[in-house]
């Protein structure tokens, strides 16, 4: 009860922001931002243009990946618009297919460019069962496993950004307290909705998976990089519930009935990439990594997103998804300890 009257008064926590702080204010004390380089899914609308045109007015330098290029560029022209001198590329990137992630990552390279910071923040609510190019469930596809091979193919970059020039990478992966609604096992069930024939397809706990999945993603990638002695940290946030393109797509007189209902709970956009951009450029989470934030604080995840072997056993399955070379076939059937 008392979490719930902080959000609605928008109380500041430990750090001093809160549910109603906006995404330019957190970053208000981010003053390295003009020596930045940062990739940012999903920046098109909603929380990633919100988010891309805060960093680019503090200075970044930023890359705009999308599958529909047109929609990245009207973004960079948006964005240019108002932050005069601000610099922004514009690239294809397909994240439910595999083969679009490696061509992303050959092009971004090509560029020569350092890589300081990576948000994760493109997502996906298949309403219908479907299958990606790779045979993996469309929305996991696109919410994490795309994103787990884009984060593989740039870490190293990032650890050499971070050892050149000083600055501490940072890797954000955008979650959501949905991850919560999930229980069961991780693999069998990626294996059930990632079949042609899927009976009684559930959309939202599709959904919660892809999410639950982002959040461990955080922890082993964190735990791997601490034992690398990469200058690089990686956190995952629940930006908080918005009106955006993910809910839209199913428009209605009973969604439009909760949003009337539940309007009090709804974040605006600026508040909703607050989060984000807190986690991504506030001086404060300095060294800070493999944690869950939400408004702008960190917070707790669900017990299955805190295990660590949770965590392991879906990176192993992961690398054998992603892995071209290997004769390896990806069996959800099959324990992966």
């Amino acid at each position: 009860m008392l979490h719930s009257i902080k959000y609605l008064a928008g109380s500041p926590g430990p750090s001093g922001f809160g549910s109603k702080s906006s995404a330019e204010h957190v970053t208000a004390s981010a003053l390295h931002l003009p020596s930045i380089t940062a990739i940012i899914t999903g920046a098109t609308s909603g929380i990633g243009a919100e988010t891309a045109r805060v960093l680019a007015k503090r200075g970044a330098r930023l890359i705009l990946p999308s599958r529909n290029l047109k929609a990245a560029e009207e973004a960079k022209a948006r964005i240019e618009a108002e932050c005069s001198g601000s610099e922004i590329i514009a690239m294809a990137l397909d994240l439910s297919s595999l083969a679009s992630v490696r061509t992303f990552v050959a092009q971004f390279e090509s560029l020569n460019l350092p890589l300081n910071l990576l948000i994760n923040n493109a997502g996906k609510f298949s309403h219908e069962h479907a299958i990606s190019e790779d045979g993996i469930e469309m929305t996991f596809a696109t919410n994490y496993l795309g994103h787990f091979l884009l984060t593989k193919l740039l870490v190293n970059k990032m650890v050499e950004t971070a050892a050149a020039t000083g600055i501490q990478g940072r890797i954000v992966n955008v979650s959501s307290s949905i991850h919560g609604w999930f229980s069961g096992d991780i693999i069998k069930y990626l294996g059930q909705i990632s079949r042609n024939k899927c009976r009684n397809y559930d959309a939202t706990r599709a959904y919660a998976l892809s999410k639950l999945a982002n959040v461990l993603h955080t922890h082993e990638l964190a735990r791997r990089l601490k034992k690398m002695g990469a200058n690089v940290t990686v956190n995952c946030v629940h930006p908080g519930i918005v009106r955006t393109r993910l809910t839209r797509d199913r428009e209605g007189f009973i969604t439009d009935l909760v949003f009337f209902i539940t309007s009090k709970l709804l974040k605006t956009i600026p508040q909703a990439a607050a989060t984000t951009c807190y986690v991504a450029a506030n001086p404060r989470l300095s060294n800070i990594t493999g944690k869950y934030f939400a408004d702008c604080n960190e917070a707790s995840p669900s017990k299955i997103a805190a295990s660590l072997t949770e965590a392991a056993r879906l990176w192993s399955a992961s690398e054998i998804m992603v892995n071209t070379n290997s004769k390896l076939v990806f069996n959800p059937n099959n324990a992966l300890d």
